[in-house]
């Protein structure tokens, strides 16, 4: 058993006992200058033990029936009778032994209906508090598992998300890379090791709930990298870094989505005067990145289409930074870009 299930039964278990342990103080204190100490000890230990069992008989096995099976006729009817039984024992305990502890011998030796209304208002108050406990904790025990369900689903989503991947890229790369191999040419095993890398971060980091963002800049390096080789480096682009990268986290593969469309649909080794603008900066609050490039012609730009679309993206951003990101698109008839800001507290 997780050891967070066993200190919320011991913290249970401790609430339970500290409310009967203030009962029994307070009742004892209550009495005490009537009837002493020992004898009002007595006095309320007696009645408090009949009220203990019926609570817990009540707690452990009558309230599962409601809770559980949602049969109630059944239920009152073993409340009825738990009751009847607690009730009886108790009045006839109590006839044997109080007239000895109280002057009022004509109460303990009698059996009216003032004292049975009495007698089942007070057992019944118990077995309705005790109750209550059970009701509030199996109603947070709903709700973690229901939040602990959300969460996973959550992870499950954002899991799917994440290896949805452009899987072009990676066929694209490797008959490249065949071509270059074939070919004999010497940046054959740069394109490997950059492969490689890429390949490492997806597999090994992209898992993790954060990464750094210096790592998810390599990455994004490594793939500007093998994309200018596909390329023959037939665009220009420039990438500005500002702010103190290496001391913030962020969640993987996020940045990377709209460098892929910025190449998908703004270069073109067939079309001239190709270019990509990414500007990154950062502070301990607040991360700002910015893609811009010009458009290819006869290439509609209303959606991302490279891995994610701009729907996933979205998605990714809201179980990732929720309410902690803004996203703005810039659609225009030669240029494509966004904008986006995270807030990193």
């Amino acid at each position: 058993m997780p050891l967070r299930n066993i200190l919320f039964k011991y913290r249970v278990l401790l609430l339970h006992v500290s409310f009967w342990v203030l009962y029994f103080s307070y009742r004892v204190y209550d009495v005490n200058e009537y009837l002493g100490f020992t004898r009002g000890a007595l006095f309320t230990a007696l009645p408090m033990s009949f009220n203990i069992v019926a609570s817990y008989i009540h707690y452990l096995f009558i309230l599962p029936i409601l809770f559980r099976d949602k049969k109630w006729g059944k239920y009152f009817l073993f409340l009825i009778l738990l009751l009847t039984v607690s009730i009886v024992l108790r009045i006839l305990t109590e006839n044997n032994v109080f007239p000895a502890l109280t002057k009022n011998e004509t109460y303990y030796q009698t059996v009216k209906l003032t004292r049975i209304v009495s007698t089942v208002w007070d057992t019944l108050s118990f077995l309705i508090f005790t109750g209550m406990i059970r009701f509030v904790l199996d109603w947070f025990e709903l709700e973690n598992k229901r939040k602990q369900l959300e969460n996973e689903k959550l992870t499950a989503e954002l899991n799917y998300l994440k290896s949805q991947i452009n899987p072009h890229f990676l066929f694209n790369t490797l008959h490249n890379l065949n071509s270059l191999v074939y070919a004999g040419a010497k940046n054959a095993n740069e394109v490997i090791i950059k492969l490689s890398n890429i390949m490492r971060y997806m597999i090994y980091e992209s898992g993790k709930e954060r990464v750094a963002l210096s790592s998810e800049i390599e990455y994004m390096n490594d793939y500007i990298h093998l994309e200018s080789i596909r390329l023959n480096n037939s665009f220009k682009l420039d990438f500005t870094i500002t702010g103190p990268v290496e001391k913030i986290n962020i969640a993987p593969l996020m940045l990377i989505t709209f460098l892929e469309n910025a190449f998908k649909h703004g270069v073109s080794d067939q079309e001239p005067d190709c270019w990509i603008d990414v500007k990154l900066s950062v502070d301990s609050r607040q991360l700002t990145y910015r893609v811009s490039n010009k458009k290819i012609r006869n290439v509609k730009q209303n959606k991302l289409k490279s891995g994610f679309g701009l729907d996933n993206v979205k998605k990714r951003l809201e179980l990732s930074y929720p309410d902690k990101y803004a996203l703005v698109v810039d659609d225009r008839e030669d240029t494509y870009s966004i904008n986006l800001t995270l807030q990193l507290v």
